[in-house]
């Protein structure tokens, strides 16, 4: 497991703000030509996105690993929230395009 402060600060700054309520800080994270992939649908650019997110339930993350690989960075949490089959363990996160300022492509998926 990856220690923290081996975790690139936009993807701990994701978690930070993707528990909570929407808000412009969240969505900030993301490059507007951004992709963000949920339940093998394709989210494309910020009006996409912003769509999605208003779409899924506000959830609580406890992160259980987080490897740093050549495609990416690929952290797994187990997700709380008001959805069948909560608490849901082993979701990937896999950040495979993103730099110190941007989100660029964001793989969810078990």
């Amino acid at each position: 497991m990856t220690s923290d402060r081996e975790t690139p600060t936009v993807i701990r700054r994701y978690f930070e703000l993707a528990g909570q309520p929407d808000s412009e800080d969240y969505f900030a994270l993301f490059a507007e030509d951004a992709v963000v992939e949920d339940e093998s649908t394709e989210y494309r650019g910020m009006a996409a996105i912003r769509r999605w997110r208003r779409a899924v339930p506000v959830v609580s993350y406890e992160i259980t690993d987080v490897e740093n690989t050549p495609a990416g960075t690929i952290v797994t949490a187990t997700i709380t929230g008001d959805f069948p089959g909560s608490p849901f363990a082993g979701l990937r996160y896999r950040f495979a395009d993103y730099d110190d300022s941007a989100i660029r492509r964001l793989r969810i998926a078990p």
